[in-house]
């Protein structure tokens, strides 16, 4: 079985991809301790913490977007339902039978179907969650001034919440399927050396 060497993943996706992933777990461990689920460093220290982090991550998000628009890589998560169907039957069906995987990534197209849906749900719909929620939650102080008065800080620490476990079960599933390429540490070295070889049929393995 022939298989294609491509440099698939350019070295600031690598530190953007590995710098974010970092600040999100950071986020996610001082934001559990602040909502009272265990203690580790401290109330104060770990609000000081989340909120650094938070400003940290919003600068690695600026530098992102300016990256992918002036690149055009913005393209790769235009969502498309090409050979979704196939993808999902994958997953939930051949993986378990040592079928290869039906989509073959290329420079021009990193993720597939499935990847660029998720990553669409995350942007739209978790991440403004997240973030509206934290910020409403950190300028706390200005609400009256702003005419929120009527609003419930109950309410917007639980939604914040609720966000979290949205971005952890996203955590989760993303590190299990690092695991289903052709070993168990073949997608991760791709994410490490940027270099991926991909099979004739389409399935996919890291070198």
């Amino acid at each position: 079985m022939s298989t294609q060497r491509i440099y698939l993943f350019k070295g600031f996706e690598r530190f953007w991809h590995w710098a974010q992933a970092a600040l999100i777990i950071f986020m996610l461990v001082s934001g559990f301790e602040v909502h009272g689920s265990y203690t580790l460093m401290g109330f104060e220290k770990a609000v000081q913490l989340h909120t650094i982090a938070a400003w940290t991550l919003v600068g690695l998000w600026i530098l992102a977007i300016f990256w992918h628009l002036t690149t055009g890589e913005w393209r790769q998560y235009i969502p498309t339902t090409e050979r979704i169907v196939a993808v999902a039957r994958f997953y939930s069906v051949g993986i378990f039978k040592g079928e290869s995987h039906p989509f073959k990534p290329t420079v021009q197209r990193k993720h597939n179907p499935l990847q660029r849906l998720t990553y669409l749900l995350i942007l739209v719909l978790v991440m403004p969650l997240i973030w509206i929620t934290g910020w409403l939650y950190l300028f706390y102080g200005d609400w009256a001034a702003w005419g929120l008065g009527g609003l419930r800080l109950e309410a917007v620490a639980w939604g914040h919440t609720i966000g979290a476990f949205l971005m952890l079960a996203f955590l989760i599933t993303h590190v299990y399927l690092i695991t289903t390429g052709h070993t168990v540490f073949a997608h991760l070295k791709a994410m490490v050396t940027g270099w991926e070889e991909v099979h004739e049929d389409g399935a996919a393995k890291s070198a």
